[in-house]
């Protein structure tokens, strides 16, 4: 947690605060004891209610001066740690944009998501009680023991005995739950992870009848959850009665020994009942960081956490001097270039040598794992090459800035991904600051005009979460219409034309014609018949090329082209 505490410097006047209203609410209630002790000494005893009057109207001013500080303490703290969180969470986000697929595959989707939701929320929660109590239980402490000692400096022994067994105990609990809350975190994790793939996975788990077989897959995931929070609940239980037993256990200890003192002539009443006094705020004292140390093990759990998604150095940077384009406006060139998976035994692309040109169709064919997606991928530099250079207008993409170099490419994902909001506002995620026109040219482009005004809000008509109130085929040509307004110098699709018919294929790729004419355009492809007009067909086989050239001459050169041709079309349709 220590490593977060930069993250408070923008607040600190208000912890400054917090810590002297703390301060001198701890004061306050140190004095009252004191006080009370006159009371009886001098009031009670000696029948002088003018004094009880005086002094009792002074403990009601300082009980009242506490109570102000306290609820001033509580302000600024729950200011500062909801500041702290919102400053935490900002950074977490942004740091999380910068990573590669790399980062998100070794981390996780789901464990990224409880850390910056749970795991900061654990320390915000324990950020508020350290702020009142870092202070006021080391105060309460070390004042309360000096005021018992001011006191009666022998009855003090009985504290010498009780808080070595209170610390003991405090120091054995603590050290059982902390791999346990650690245990907590990661199986949150896997909750979490089994949660978001029965949901984002719903139709699929219906359609094979899996219903029953993912509640037993969450119900085992929430009782492991269940069963060790059940077991550090158990372990922290049990802090509470050992403390209140000692607590009681030393209250009857002073009042005998008080009285044995009091009798002997060695103490007054006034002073027994004030020390009883000092030593129940010495004793909540030890209880307030007994409850500190009930969330402190979790809250530093989640802090090394928030701390290893911080420190996470991401593969792709910007180069210190980023180069620019020359303004070709488009060729891209890959010169021998491979390309592994982390912990892959075989790279996913070798040796891979090409170029396309602005106003050219490439197209991209391969079975299943030849490397199609991988090989679009490292062009808006998702991933890094192993080796060899992927070149946009002569510069490697590795010394453009991502900005920059994203900024020329018009990307359509294989599966298309649209947010929550209208169907104007995702088109125009793709370019912010498009025009009713602009919008409305790239939706007629992909094709999407006919069913985008049948709905009932046209443009405007809200896209529920995931997409999930639109047909696979309406959100490709939604995709396809973001990366269109964008008017970018390279378009990359990426299998985006699976879920179309074939006519409205052919009429989409007609109409990509005519507005493409001055870009790159790339399109990785399944079905032979979207991409037998291309300028140039490159066949993937194994993570290698297998062949280049237009359809007619590959269909007589190249074997494994042939055979995706023939398993595909018939022999009329070929001829």
């Amino acid at each position: 947690m220590i490593k977060l505490r930069k993250f408070l410097k923008p607040f600190g006047l208000s912890v400054l605060a917090v810590l002297i209203l703390v301060l001198l609410q701890s004061l306050s209630e140190l004095y009252l004891p004191t006080l009370m002790s006159d009371i009886v000494d001098k009031g009670v005893v000696t029948g002088d209610t003018h004094y009880i009057w005086k002094i009792g109207g002074f403990m009601l001013l300082v009980a009242a001066g506490g109570m102000v500080c306290s609820v001033t303490a509580s302000f600024f703290s729950a200011k500062v740690a909801s500041g702290f969180g919102k400053s935490l969470r900002r950074k977490l986000f942004a740091h999380v944009g910068d990573f590669s697929l790399h980062e998100f595959d070794k981390i996780g989707t789901a464990s990224l998501i409880t850390r910056t939701t749970n795991d900061i929320t654990q320390v915000q929660q324990v950020l508020v009680m350290m702020l009142r109590m870092m202070v006021m239980a080391p105060m309460m402490c070390i004042g309360g023991l000096i005021m018992a000692l001011s006191k009666d400096a022998k009855l003090t022994l009985v504290l010498a005995v009780s808080l070595p067994i209170l610390i003991i105990a405090i120091v054995i609990i603590a050290r059982s739950g902390i791999p346990l809350f650690k245990a907590m975190q990661v199986k949150l994790d896997t909750l979490n992870r089994v949660l978001r793939e029965n949901l984002t996975g719903i139709r699929v788990i219906r359609s094979f009848n899996k219903v029953e077989h993912e509640k037993k897959r969450f119900d085992t995931a929430n009782l492991d959850l269940t069963n060790t929070a059940i077991k550090v609940n158990k372990i922290m239980a049990a802090m509470m009665p050992i403390m209140m037993m000692v607590l009681n256990l030393t209250s009857v200890a002073i009042v005998w020994f008080g009285g044995i003192r009091i009798s002997n002539g060695h103490m007054e009443v006034g002073d027994m009942m004030a020390f009883i006094q000092y030593a129940m705020q010495i004793m909540f004292s030890f209880i307030m960081l007994s409850m500190m140390f009930v969330m402190v093990p979790r809250a530093s759990v989640s802090a090394a956490r928030i701390n290893e998604v911080l420190e996470t150095i991401a593969d792709i940077k910007d180069p210190t001097e980023a180069a620019t384009t020359d303004g070709k406006k488009g060729l891209v060139e890959f010169e021998n270039v491979s390309f592994s998976y982390p912990g892959a035994e075989m790279p996913a692309i070798s040796d891979i040598s090409f170029s396309m040109r602005p106003g050219e169709v490439t197209a991209v064919i391969g079975g299943t794992g030849s490397g199609k997606s991988t090989l679009i991928n490292l062009i808006p530099r998702f991933y890094d090459v192993d080796s060899g250079r992927v070149l946009i207008d002569g510069v490697d993409v590795r010394k453009m800035k991502q900005e920059e170099l994203r900024e020329k490419i018009g990307f359509v994902p294989q599966m298309a991904v649209l947010f929550t909001g209208s169907i104007a506002e995702n088109i125009r995620f793709g370019k912010e600051h498009a025009t009713d026109e602009e919008v409305q040219h790239a939706a007629k482009i992909a094709q999407a005009t006919e069913f985008i005004t049948n709905m009932p809000d046209g443009y405007n008509s809200v896209i529920a979460q995931g997409g999930t109130n639109v047909s696979g085929g309406q959100k490709q040509r939604l995709s396809i219409a973001r990366a269109l307004v964008r008017k970018p110098e390279i378009y990359i699709f990426d299998d985006s034309f699976s879920a179309l018919d074939f006519k409205t294929d052919a009429k989409l790729r007609a109409a990509l014609k005519e507005e493409t004419v001055e870009s790159t355009v790339l399109i990785v492809a399944q079905r032979v018949s979207t991409i037998i007009d291309a300028d140039q067909i490159i066949v993937l086989d194994n993570g290698q090329i297998a062949g280049i050239g237009k359809h007619r001459e590959l269909l007589e050169t190249n074997e494994v082209y042939r055979e995706i041709v023939m398993s595909q079309l018939s022999e009329e349709e070929i001829a």
